[in-house]
Protein backbone atom coordinates (compact mmCIF):
# COMPACT_ATOMS: atom_id res chain seq x y z
CA UNK A 1 0.00 0.00 0.00
CA UNK A 2 1.53 3.06 -1.02
CA UNK A 3 1.76 6.25 1.28
CA UNK A 4 1.24 9.97 0.45
CA UNK A 5 1.27 13.16 2.38
CA UNK A 6 -0.35 16.31 1.39
CA UNK A 7 -2.11 19.33 1.91
CA UNK A 8 -5.20 19.57 -0.08
CA UNK A 9 -6.89 16.40 -1.14
CA UNK A 10 -10.25 17.25 -3.92
CA UNK A 11 -12.10 14.17 -4.48
CA UNK A 12 -13.71 14.21 -8.36
CA UNK A 13 -12.17 16.29 -10.80
CA UNK A 14 -15.89 17.65 -12.63
CA UNK A 15 -16.75 20.82 -13.40
CA UNK A 16 -16.56 21.79 -8.96
CA UNK A 17 -13.49 19.66 -8.29
CA UNK A 18 -11.56 21.43 -10.75
CA UNK A 19 -12.24 24.81 -9.97
CA UNK A 20 -11.66 23.91 -6.60
CA UNK A 21 -8.21 22.11 -7.54
CA UNK A 22 -7.33 25.60 -9.41
CA UNK A 23 -7.98 27.72 -6.60
CA UNK A 24 -6.35 25.86 -4.08
CA UNK A 25 -3.36 25.64 -5.64
CA UNK A 26 -3.31 29.82 -5.55
CA UNK A 27 -2.44 28.66 -1.79
CA UNK A 28 -0.29 25.94 -2.03
CA UNK A 29 1.28 23.55 -4.34
CA UNK A 30 0.54 20.00 -2.43
CA UNK A 31 -2.75 19.62 -3.83
CA UNK A 32 -3.70 15.77 -5.06
CA UNK A 33 -7.11 15.38 -6.83
CA UNK A 34 -8.69 12.02 -7.27
CA UNK A 35 -11.01 11.03 -9.86
CA UNK A 36 -12.84 7.41 -10.45
CA UNK A 37 -14.43 7.54 -13.68
CA UNK A 38 -13.87 9.08 -16.98
CA UNK A 39 -12.72 12.82 -17.41
CA UNK A 40 -15.12 15.45 -18.53
CA UNK A 41 -17.82 17.14 -16.87
CA UNK A 42 -21.32 15.80 -16.40
CA UNK A 43 -22.38 18.56 -18.23
CA UNK A 44 -19.96 17.86 -21.11
CA UNK A 45 -20.76 14.68 -20.96
CA UNK A 46 -24.12 14.09 -20.35
CA UNK A 47 -25.69 17.06 -19.54
CA UNK A 48 -25.76 20.36 -20.52
CA UNK A 49 -23.91 20.46 -23.84
CA UNK A 50 -25.32 17.02 -25.61
CA UNK A 51 -28.93 18.02 -24.33
CA UNK A 52 -28.69 21.31 -26.20
CA UNK A 53 -27.56 19.72 -29.24
CA UNK A 54 -30.45 17.50 -29.53
CA UNK A 55 -32.69 20.04 -28.64
CA UNK A 56 -31.05 22.23 -31.69
CA UNK A 57 -32.29 19.57 -34.43
CA UNK A 58 -35.77 19.09 -32.59
CA UNK A 59 -36.35 23.04 -33.04
CA UNK A 60 -34.17 23.08 -36.85
CA UNK A 61 -37.25 20.32 -37.44
CA UNK A 62 -40.18 21.98 -35.49
CA UNK A 63 -39.19 25.28 -37.38
CA UNK A 64 -40.49 23.70 -40.47
CA UNK A 65 -43.08 22.39 -39.42
CA UNK A 66 -44.35 25.93 -38.02
CA UNK A 67 -43.77 27.39 -41.36
CA UNK A 68 -47.17 27.17 -42.63
CA UNK A 69 -48.61 29.32 -40.14
CA UNK A 70 -46.70 31.64 -41.79
CA UNK A 71 -47.53 31.36 -45.19
CA UNK A 72 -44.23 29.33 -45.75
CA UNK A 73 -44.67 26.19 -47.20
CA UNK A 74 -42.32 23.40 -48.13
CA UNK A 75 -42.28 19.49 -47.91
CA UNK A 76 -42.57 17.76 -44.91
CA UNK A 77 -39.23 17.38 -43.04
CA UNK A 78 -37.48 14.19 -43.60
CA UNK A 79 -35.60 13.38 -40.07
CA UNK A 80 -32.57 11.56 -40.33
CA UNK A 81 -32.10 9.79 -37.25
CA UNK A 82 -28.30 8.35 -37.68
CA UNK A 83 -27.69 11.64 -38.55
CA UNK A 84 -29.18 13.61 -35.75
CA UNK A 85 -27.33 11.31 -33.61
CA UNK A 86 -23.80 11.37 -34.93
CA UNK A 87 -23.64 15.16 -34.17
CA UNK A 88 -24.94 14.89 -31.44
CA UNK A 89 -22.34 12.62 -30.43
CA UNK A 90 -19.29 14.26 -32.61
CA UNK A 91 -19.73 17.83 -30.83
CA UNK A 92 -20.38 16.63 -26.95
CA UNK A 93 -17.27 14.06 -28.13
CA UNK A 94 -15.44 17.78 -28.91
CA UNK A 95 -16.87 19.48 -25.95
CA UNK A 96 -15.70 16.92 -23.51
CA UNK A 97 -12.45 16.67 -25.34
CA UNK A 98 -11.36 20.30 -24.24
CA UNK A 99 -11.92 19.10 -20.66
CA UNK A 100 -10.23 16.37 -21.08
CA UNK A 101 -7.19 18.33 -22.74
CA UNK A 102 -7.32 20.79 -19.74
CA UNK A 103 -6.96 17.67 -17.26
CA UNK A 104 -4.05 16.73 -19.54
CA UNK A 105 -2.64 19.75 -18.92
CA UNK A 106 -2.35 19.22 -15.02
CA UNK A 107 0.67 17.97 -13.42
CA UNK A 108 0.54 14.21 -13.48
CA UNK A 109 1.93 13.63 -10.30
CA UNK A 110 -1.46 15.47 -8.84
CA UNK A 111 -3.81 12.93 -10.25
CA UNK A 112 -4.35 9.68 -9.06
CA UNK A 113 -7.28 7.46 -10.32
CA UNK A 114 -9.36 5.59 -8.00
CA UNK A 115 -12.38 5.19 -5.32
CA UNK A 116 -11.51 7.41 -2.39
CA UNK A 117 -13.03 6.13 0.79
CA UNK A 118 -12.24 8.25 4.36
CA UNK A 119 -10.59 6.56 7.25
CA UNK A 120 -10.81 9.24 9.45
CA UNK A 121 -11.13 12.99 9.20
CA UNK A 122 -7.11 13.35 7.87
CA UNK A 123 -7.08 9.97 6.05
CA UNK A 124 -8.21 8.61 2.95
CA UNK A 125 -7.98 5.42 1.18
CA UNK A 126 -7.56 5.22 -2.93
CA UNK A 127 -9.27 1.60 -3.95
CA UNK A 128 -6.49 -0.91 -2.82
CA UNK A 129 -3.27 0.85 -3.66
CA UNK A 130 -2.89 4.36 -2.09
CA UNK A 131 -3.79 5.32 1.40
CA UNK A 132 -3.34 9.64 1.43
CA UNK A 133 -2.94 11.91 4.87
CA UNK A 134 -3.90 15.41 3.99
CA UNK A 135 -5.00 18.67 6.01
CA UNK A 136 -8.04 19.87 4.14
CA UNK A 137 -10.54 17.76 1.94
CA UNK A 138 -12.93 18.69 -0.87
CA UNK A 139 -15.58 16.89 -1.55
CA UNK A 140 -16.48 17.18 -5.12
CA UNK A 141 -17.91 13.31 -6.47
CA UNK A 142 -20.79 14.87 -8.23
CA UNK A 143 -24.60 13.17 -8.89
CA UNK A 144 -25.95 10.11 -10.38
CA UNK A 145 -29.63 9.16 -11.87
CA UNK A 146 -31.84 7.56 -9.40
CA UNK A 147 -34.75 5.59 -9.81
CA UNK A 148 -37.77 3.43 -8.37
CA UNK A 149 -36.12 -0.51 -8.04
CA UNK A 150 -40.02 -1.24 -9.94
CA UNK A 151 -38.43 0.58 -13.00
CA UNK A 152 -35.87 -2.28 -13.38
CA UNK A 153 -38.64 -4.83 -14.68
CA UNK A 154 -37.91 -3.06 -17.75
CA UNK A 155 -34.51 -4.90 -17.81
CA UNK A 156 -32.42 -3.53 -20.83
CA UNK A 157 -35.51 -1.37 -22.31
CA UNK A 158 -34.51 1.13 -19.20
CA UNK A 159 -32.33 3.85 -19.79
CA UNK A 160 -31.09 7.05 -18.67
CA UNK A 161 -30.28 10.46 -20.02
CA UNK A 162 -26.65 9.33 -20.48
CA UNK A 163 -27.49 6.08 -22.48
CA UNK A 164 -29.50 8.54 -24.88
CA UNK A 165 -26.12 10.43 -26.09
CA UNK A 166 -25.00 7.05 -26.70
CA UNK A 167 -27.65 6.32 -29.86
CA UNK A 168 -26.52 5.47 -33.09
CA UNK A 169 -30.16 5.94 -34.53
CA UNK A 170 -33.39 7.63 -33.08
CA UNK A 171 -35.79 4.95 -31.76
CA UNK A 172 -39.72 4.88 -32.96
CA UNK A 173 -40.95 5.37 -29.19
CA UNK A 174 -39.77 6.23 -25.45
CA UNK A 175 -41.58 6.26 -22.17
CA UNK A 176 -40.39 8.81 -19.76
CA UNK A 177 -40.96 9.43 -16.39
CA UNK A 178 -40.10 12.36 -14.36
CA UNK A 179 -41.26 15.92 -16.20
CA UNK A 180 -38.18 17.53 -14.50
CA UNK A 181 -35.82 19.49 -16.58
CA UNK A 182 -34.08 16.45 -17.99
CA UNK A 183 -37.78 14.28 -18.82
CA UNK A 184 -38.96 17.43 -19.97
CA UNK A 185 -36.00 18.91 -22.42
CA UNK A 186 -35.39 15.11 -23.60
CA UNK A 187 -38.95 14.65 -24.17
CA UNK A 188 -39.79 17.66 -25.65
CA UNK A 189 -36.60 16.81 -28.09
CA UNK A 190 -37.12 13.61 -29.39
CA UNK A 191 -40.50 14.13 -29.89
CA UNK A 192 -40.13 17.16 -32.55
CA UNK A 193 -37.97 14.69 -33.87
CA UNK A 194 -40.87 12.06 -34.61
CA UNK A 195 -39.89 9.93 -31.79
CA UNK A 196 -43.41 8.83 -30.47
CA UNK A 197 -43.04 10.08 -26.68
CA UNK A 198 -45.46 9.75 -23.33
CA UNK A 199 -44.23 11.52 -20.28
CA UNK A 200 -45.13 10.32 -16.81
CA UNK A 201 -44.90 12.29 -13.63
CA UNK A 202 -46.57 12.02 -10.45
CA UNK A 203 -48.12 15.18 -8.10
CA UNK A 204 -48.32 17.54 -10.61
CA UNK A 205 -45.05 18.94 -11.02
CA UNK A 206 -43.39 20.05 -14.15
CA UNK A 207 -39.78 21.20 -14.45
CA UNK A 208 -38.34 22.95 -11.16
CA UNK A 209 -41.74 25.49 -11.10
CA UNK A 210 -43.19 26.02 -7.87
CA UNK A 211 -45.82 28.91 -8.37
CA UNK A 212 -49.48 26.99 -8.89
CA UNK A 213 -49.98 29.68 -11.68
CA UNK A 214 -47.04 28.89 -14.03
CA UNK A 215 -47.26 25.36 -13.05
CA UNK A 216 -50.61 24.69 -14.33
CA UNK A 217 -50.09 27.39 -17.25
CA UNK A 218 -46.47 24.77 -18.06
CA UNK A 219 -48.48 21.89 -17.92
CA UNK A 220 -51.55 22.73 -20.30
CA UNK A 221 -49.22 24.30 -22.63
CA UNK A 222 -46.90 20.95 -22.95
CA UNK A 223 -49.59 18.76 -22.84
CA UNK A 224 -51.31 20.46 -26.34
CA UNK A 225 -48.18 19.84 -28.08
CA UNK A 226 -47.41 15.97 -26.65
CA UNK A 227 -48.59 13.47 -24.07
CA UNK A 228 -48.16 14.70 -20.94
CA UNK A 229 -49.71 13.75 -17.87
CA UNK A 230 -47.68 14.99 -14.80
CA UNK A 231 -50.25 13.14 -11.94
CA UNK A 232 -50.07 9.60 -13.84
CA UNK A 233 -51.41 6.45 -12.80
CA UNK A 234 -48.88 3.83 -14.17
CA UNK A 235 -48.71 -0.02 -13.64
CA UNK A 236 -47.77 -3.73 -14.60
CA UNK A 237 -44.79 -1.92 -15.69
CA UNK A 238 -42.19 -4.93 -17.85
CA UNK A 239 -40.33 -6.13 -20.63
CA UNK A 240 -41.83 -8.28 -22.99
CA UNK A 241 -39.27 -9.28 -25.48
CA UNK A 242 -37.33 -6.16 -26.79
CA UNK A 243 -40.09 -3.56 -25.99
CA UNK A 244 -41.04 -2.07 -22.34
CA UNK A 245 -44.40 -2.48 -21.64
CA UNK A 246 -46.49 -0.81 -19.04
CA UNK A 247 -50.49 -0.15 -18.48
CA UNK A 248 -52.07 3.97 -17.49
CA UNK A 249 -54.82 5.08 -16.67
CA UNK A 250 -55.46 8.48 -19.82
CA UNK A 251 -56.72 11.51 -18.41
CA UNK A 252 -60.09 10.10 -19.69
CA UNK A 253 -59.94 7.95 -16.74
CA UNK A 254 -59.66 4.42 -19.63
CA UNK A 255 -56.94 1.86 -19.01
CA UNK A 256 -54.08 1.57 -21.55
CA UNK A 257 -51.72 -0.79 -22.23
CA UNK A 258 -48.83 0.17 -24.59
CA UNK A 259 -44.99 -0.96 -25.78
CA UNK A 260 -42.28 1.12 -26.13
CA UNK A 261 -38.59 0.59 -27.14
CA UNK A 262 -37.22 1.98 -24.28
CA UNK A 263 -38.27 3.36 -21.00
CA UNK A 264 -36.32 6.74 -19.40
CA UNK A 265 -35.49 7.21 -16.78
CA UNK A 266 -35.32 10.79 -15.73
CA UNK A 267 -37.08 10.64 -11.67
CA UNK A 268 -33.90 12.84 -10.40
CA UNK A 269 -30.46 12.86 -9.07
CA UNK A 270 -28.46 11.64 -5.44
CA UNK A 271 -25.35 13.21 -4.58
CA UNK A 272 -22.55 10.65 -4.84
CA UNK A 273 -21.86 10.33 -1.68
CA UNK A 274 -22.95 7.54 0.21
CA UNK A 275 -19.63 5.46 -0.30
CA UNK A 276 -17.35 7.92 0.81
CA UNK A 277 -17.12 6.42 4.22
CA UNK A 278 -18.22 9.81 5.91
CA UNK A 279 -19.36 8.63 8.75
CA UNK A 280 -16.10 8.00 9.84
CA UNK A 281 -14.90 11.64 9.45
CA UNK A 282 -17.23 13.20 12.64
CA UNK A 283 -19.22 15.78 10.31
CA UNK A 284 -22.87 16.00 10.28
CA UNK A 285 -24.62 14.80 7.68
CA UNK A 286 -28.87 14.85 6.48
CA UNK A 287 -31.11 12.03 6.33
CA UNK A 288 -29.62 11.47 2.84
CA UNK A 289 -25.95 11.29 4.27
CA UNK A 290 -25.19 14.36 2.26
CA UNK A 291 -22.77 16.37 4.42
CA UNK A 292 -24.56 19.54 6.32
CA UNK A 293 -22.24 22.75 5.05
CA UNK A 294 -22.33 26.25 5.10
CA UNK A 295 -23.15 27.73 1.25
CA UNK A 296 -21.29 30.91 2.07
CA UNK A 297 -18.03 28.32 2.88
CA UNK A 298 -18.84 25.48 1.60
CA UNK A 299 -17.46 24.17 5.02
CA UNK A 300 -19.02 21.16 6.91
CA UNK A 301 -19.21 22.22 10.21
CA UNK A 302 -15.94 23.64 11.79
CA UNK A 303 -13.96 20.60 10.00
CA UNK A 304 -11.39 20.43 7.62
CA UNK A 305 -13.59 19.26 5.25
CA UNK A 306 -15.44 21.31 2.43
CA UNK A 307 -17.64 20.38 -0.16
CA UNK A 308 -18.79 21.82 -3.55
CA UNK A 309 -21.26 20.91 -7.09
CA UNK A 310 -24.02 18.41 -6.98
CA UNK A 311 -22.10 16.65 -4.13
CA UNK A 312 -23.56 19.34 -1.37
CA UNK A 313 -27.07 18.76 -2.62
CA UNK A 314 -27.96 22.34 -2.81
CA UNK A 315 -28.29 23.47 -6.27
CA UNK A 316 -27.01 21.01 -9.27
CA UNK A 317 -26.29 23.47 -12.23
CA UNK A 318 -22.46 23.89 -13.72
CA UNK A 319 -22.37 27.85 -12.69
CA UNK A 320 -23.30 27.06 -9.37
CA UNK A 321 -20.62 23.99 -9.30
CA UNK A 322 -18.10 26.11 -10.60
CA UNK A 323 -18.69 28.99 -8.06
CA UNK A 324 -19.02 26.26 -4.48
CA UNK A 325 -15.80 24.38 -6.08
CA UNK A 326 -14.28 28.00 -6.45
CA UNK A 327 -15.20 29.01 -2.51
CA UNK A 328 -14.64 25.39 -1.37
CA UNK A 329 -10.85 25.69 -2.80
CA UNK A 330 -9.94 28.67 -2.11
CA UNK A 331 -10.98 28.04 1.80
CA UNK A 332 -9.31 24.25 1.83
CA UNK A 333 -5.90 26.58 0.28
CA UNK A 334 -5.80 29.08 2.82
CA UNK A 335 -7.58 27.20 6.06
CA UNK A 336 -7.46 27.53 8.99
CA UNK A 337 -8.52 31.08 7.09
CA UNK A 338 -11.81 30.55 6.30
CA UNK A 339 -14.26 33.11 4.16
CA UNK A 340 -17.36 33.92 2.76
CA UNK A 341 -17.30 33.46 -0.99
CA UNK A 342 -19.50 35.16 -3.99
CA UNK A 343 -22.74 33.98 -3.61
CA UNK A 344 -24.69 34.74 -6.67
CA UNK A 345 -28.16 35.75 -7.44
CA UNK A 346 -29.88 32.03 -7.97
CA UNK A 347 -31.25 31.78 -11.97
CA UNK A 348 -32.02 28.45 -13.30
CA UNK A 349 -33.51 27.86 -17.09
CA UNK A 350 -35.10 25.05 -18.84
CA UNK A 351 -34.98 24.73 -22.27
CA UNK A 352 -37.75 23.53 -23.63
CA UNK A 353 -40.12 25.39 -25.66
CA UNK A 354 -41.88 28.06 -24.60
CA UNK A 355 -38.48 27.87 -21.94
CA UNK A 356 -38.93 27.84 -18.42
CA UNK A 357 -36.96 30.14 -15.94
CA UNK A 358 -36.52 30.79 -12.31
CA UNK A 359 -34.74 33.91 -10.48
CA UNK A 360 -33.90 35.07 -7.04
CA UNK A 361 -36.17 33.43 -4.31
CA UNK A 362 -39.12 31.18 -5.80
CA UNK A 363 -42.92 31.01 -4.94
CA UNK A 364 -41.52 28.57 -2.51
CA UNK A 365 -39.37 30.02 -0.51
CA UNK A 366 -41.37 33.84 -0.36
CA UNK A 367 -44.73 32.00 0.92
CA UNK A 368 -42.58 30.07 3.30
CA UNK A 369 -40.84 33.31 4.67
CA UNK A 370 -43.78 35.73 4.68
CA UNK A 371 -46.84 32.86 5.64
CA UNK A 372 -50.20 34.79 5.81
CA UNK A 373 -49.32 38.27 6.61
CA UNK A 374 -49.38 39.89 2.85
CA UNK A 375 -46.02 41.75 2.54
CA UNK A 376 -44.81 40.66 -0.58
CA UNK A 377 -46.76 41.53 -3.96
CA UNK A 378 -47.48 39.33 -7.50
CA UNK A 379 -47.05 41.00 -10.39
CA UNK A 380 -48.52 39.20 -13.94
CA UNK A 381 -48.18 38.60 -17.11
CA UNK A 382 -49.65 36.34 -20.03
CA UNK A 383 -47.63 36.30 -22.99
CA UNK A 384 -50.45 35.24 -25.62
CA UNK A 385 -51.36 38.48 -26.72
CA UNK A 386 -47.63 40.17 -26.48
CA UNK A 387 -46.85 42.02 -29.35
CA UNK A 388 -43.41 40.72 -30.37
CA UNK A 389 -43.85 37.19 -29.42
CA UNK A 390 -47.23 37.04 -31.49
CA UNK A 391 -44.87 38.44 -34.58
CA UNK A 392 -43.03 35.41 -34.06
CA UNK A 393 -45.44 32.66 -33.28
CA UNK A 394 -44.07 31.91 -29.85
CA UNK A 395 -47.32 34.00 -27.87
CA UNK A 396 -47.27 31.22 -25.38
CA UNK A 397 -46.09 31.90 -22.22
CA UNK A 398 -46.85 33.73 -18.27
CA UNK A 399 -45.08 35.59 -15.62
CA UNK A 400 -45.07 36.49 -12.30
CA UNK A 401 -42.83 38.01 -10.57
CA UNK A 402 -42.46 38.81 -6.70
CA UNK A 403 -41.70 41.93 -4.49
CA UNK A 404 -41.42 43.22 -1.14
CA UNK A 405 -44.44 45.31 0.37
CA UNK A 406 -43.09 48.70 1.63
CA UNK A 407 -39.27 49.06 0.33
CA UNK A 408 -40.74 47.64 -3.38
CA UNK A 409 -37.57 45.54 -3.33
CA UNK A 410 -37.57 42.68 -5.91
CA UNK A 411 -37.05 39.23 -4.65
CA UNK A 412 -37.58 36.79 -7.75
CA UNK A 413 -39.57 35.19 -10.43
CA UNK A 414 -40.93 32.09 -11.97
CA UNK A 415 -42.24 32.29 -15.42
CA UNK A 416 -42.87 29.93 -18.54
CA UNK A 417 -42.38 32.07 -21.99
CA UNK A 418 -39.96 33.21 -25.38
CA UNK A 419 -36.18 33.14 -24.95
CA UNK A 420 -37.13 33.66 -21.10
CA UNK A 421 -33.13 32.41 -20.66
CA UNK A 422 -32.56 35.65 -21.43
CA UNK A 423 -34.96 37.62 -19.56
CA UNK A 424 -33.62 35.53 -16.86
CA UNK A 425 -30.31 37.29 -16.68
CA UNK A 426 -31.45 40.70 -16.44
CA UNK A 427 -34.34 39.40 -13.25
CA UNK A 428 -31.15 37.58 -11.67
CA UNK A 429 -28.86 41.18 -12.38
CA UNK A 430 -31.80 43.20 -10.56
CA UNK A 431 -31.72 40.68 -7.77
CA UNK A 432 -28.47 40.68 -7.01
CA UNK A 433 -28.32 44.54 -7.67
CA UNK A 434 -30.87 44.92 -4.57
CA UNK A 435 -33.37 46.70 -6.87
CA UNK A 436 -36.29 47.79 -6.60
CA UNK A 437 -39.57 47.52 -9.11
CA UNK A 438 -39.70 51.54 -9.82
CA UNK A 439 -35.46 51.51 -10.71
CA UNK A 440 -36.30 48.51 -12.92
CA UNK A 441 -39.10 50.27 -14.32
CA UNK A 442 -36.55 53.45 -14.91
CA UNK A 443 -34.02 50.97 -17.18
CA UNK A 444 -34.99 51.28 -20.94
CA UNK A 445 -37.26 48.98 -22.99
CA UNK A 446 -36.71 48.87 -26.60
CA UNK A 447 -39.81 48.36 -28.69
CA UNK A 448 -40.77 45.90 -30.30
CA UNK A 449 -39.25 43.28 -28.21
CA UNK A 450 -40.33 40.29 -25.89
CA UNK A 451 -39.19 42.17 -22.74
CA UNK A 452 -41.64 44.70 -22.79
CA UNK A 453 -43.67 41.82 -21.73
CA UNK A 454 -41.38 41.84 -18.50
CA UNK A 455 -42.20 45.74 -18.52
CA UNK A 456 -45.84 45.26 -18.36
CA UNK A 457 -45.71 42.78 -15.15
CA UNK A 458 -42.90 44.88 -13.81
CA UNK A 459 -46.20 47.58 -14.30
CA UNK A 460 -48.65 45.35 -12.82
CA UNK A 461 -46.62 44.38 -9.96
CA UNK A 462 -46.11 48.58 -9.30
CA UNK A 463 -49.43 49.19 -9.05
CA UNK A 464 -50.04 46.97 -6.01
CA UNK A 465 -47.24 47.73 -4.17
CA UNK A 466 -47.67 49.92 -0.87
CA UNK A 467 -44.60 52.19 -0.09
CA UNK A 468 -42.99 54.02 2.95
CA UNK A 469 -42.23 53.39 6.23
CA UNK A 470 -45.49 52.70 7.87
CA UNK A 471 -45.54 49.09 5.74
CA UNK A 472 -41.73 48.83 6.41
CA UNK A 473 -42.46 48.67 10.03
CA UNK A 474 -45.98 46.83 9.61
CA UNK A 475 -44.59 43.85 7.95
CA UNK A 476 -41.35 44.12 10.42
CA UNK A 477 -43.91 43.31 13.06
CA UNK A 478 -45.29 40.63 11.32
CA UNK A 479 -41.80 39.02 11.27
CA UNK A 480 -41.04 37.81 7.96
CA UNK A 481 -37.51 36.90 8.77
CA UNK A 482 -36.20 40.06 7.06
Amino acid sequence: MKELQTDVVVIGAGTAGLSAYRNAKQHTNNVLMIEAGPYGTTCARVGCMPSKLLIAAAEAAHAIAAAPAFGVHSSKPRIDGKQVMARVRSERDRFTGFVVEAIDELPADDKINGYAKFLDANRIQIDDHTIITAKRFVIATGSRPAYPGVFNNFGDRLIINDDVFNWQDLPESVAVFGPGVIGLEIGQALHRLGVKVKLFGVGGAIGPITDPVVKDYANTVFAEEFYVDTDSNVSDMQQVGDKAQLSYVDKNGNKQSEQFDYVLAATGRVPNTDKLGLENTGIELDERGVPIADKHTMQCGDSNIFIAGDASNMMPLLHEASDQGTIAGQNAGRFPDVRNGLRRAAIAAVFSDPQIAMVGETYKQITARFGECGCFEIGEVSFENQGRSRVMLKNKGHMRLYAEQGTGLFLGAEFIGPQAEHIAHLLAWAVQNKMTVPQMLDMPFYHPVIEEGLRTALRDLNAKLKFGPDIINQCMECGPGN
